[in-house]
């Protein structure tokens, strides 16, 4: 069985940072897990973790004004779910909903920024990170409109 910090230091969205990051990520970190189905988190509400995903996938959904389900993105083992704890107004953009079970190091946000706030190098390393996330959801959420609209 891998150790916490094994597991975060092992996953690609931590791939190369300073062990003493990788520390400051484990200290705020605890291992999780998803039933098939279960809401992880839902669109609007307060964002105030986020999660690496180990096994499993994860569905980004998001309303239409029809009331429809619109999927955004599927997520798997190596990606990393939820940015919305990093950046104002801290509210969730998607909904996320496992679609099978799903095992994931889920880290309290809130503490996290805390410590951006303290260790500038820390932050820097998280925003650099979490923007290409966000850059790539954004990509997957322009393909949905582009698709749906042919």
């Amino acid at each position: 069985m891998k150790t916490l910090t094994t597991s975060v230091a092992e996953h690609p969205f931590v791939a190369g940072m300073k062990p003493a990051h990788v520390d400051l990520l484990c200290a705020s970190g605890m291992q999780t897990e998803f039933l098939e189905g279960q809401l992880i988190f839902r669109e609007g509400d307060l964002a105030n973790r986020f999660y690496l995903l180990e096994t499993g996938s994860v569905a980004l959904e998001s309303r239409t004004s029809e009331g429809r389900v619109a999927l955004i993105d599927v997520l798997g083992h190596g990606d990393v779910l939820g940015w919305s704890w990093l950046f104002p107004p801290y509210y969730w953009h998607f909904d996320a909903r496992a679609l099978k079970p799903t095992r994931a190091i889920f880290f309290y946000g809130t503490r996290l920024r805390e410590q951006c706030d303290e260790d500038h190098e820390f932050g820097y390393e998280l925003i650099k990170r979490m923007a290409a996330v966000v850059v790539r959801r954004m990509q997957a959420a322009r393909q949905q409109v582009v698709g749906a609209n042919r």
